[in-house]
């Protein structure tokens, strides 16, 4: 699992890939939040574009950014979903703490 951080000005990005499971959600957690403390943005997004797997540690990813995020008056948006990742995230509750986006269809 790799999760790659970029910020701009109040935005910070980070762009998860890979499997999001209880070993490699620690790595991820630490690697956003050190991001959250040292850039203090107002908006943060988790893009999950690249993620192959997911289990409930990816809900809890998202549930202790929010936590973070709010300590600072910031938002949230979760995107680049799967349909099914969405439905899960929206059945957790994630849908009232941030908003989530699916993957858009690239086809014309």
């Amino acid at each position: 699992m790799n999760a790659e951080i970029q910020s701009c000005g109040e935005l910070v990005i980070a762009y998860l890939s890979g499997e999001i499971d209880h070993h490699s959600a620690k790595e991820i957690r630490d690697k956003i939040d050190n991001a959250i403390s040292v850039k203090k943005p107002r908006h943060l997004i988790l893009d999950y574009k690249n993620v192959s797997f997911m289990d409930s540690s990816g809900i809890g990813l998202v549930m202790g950014r929010y936590r973070i995020m709010s300590s600072y008056k910031g938002t949230m948006e979760v995107r680049n979903v799967s349909p099914h990742t969405k439905k899960l995230f929206e059945l957790a509750g994630i849908g009232s703490i941030a908003i989530i986006k699916e993957v858009k269809n690239e086809h014309n």
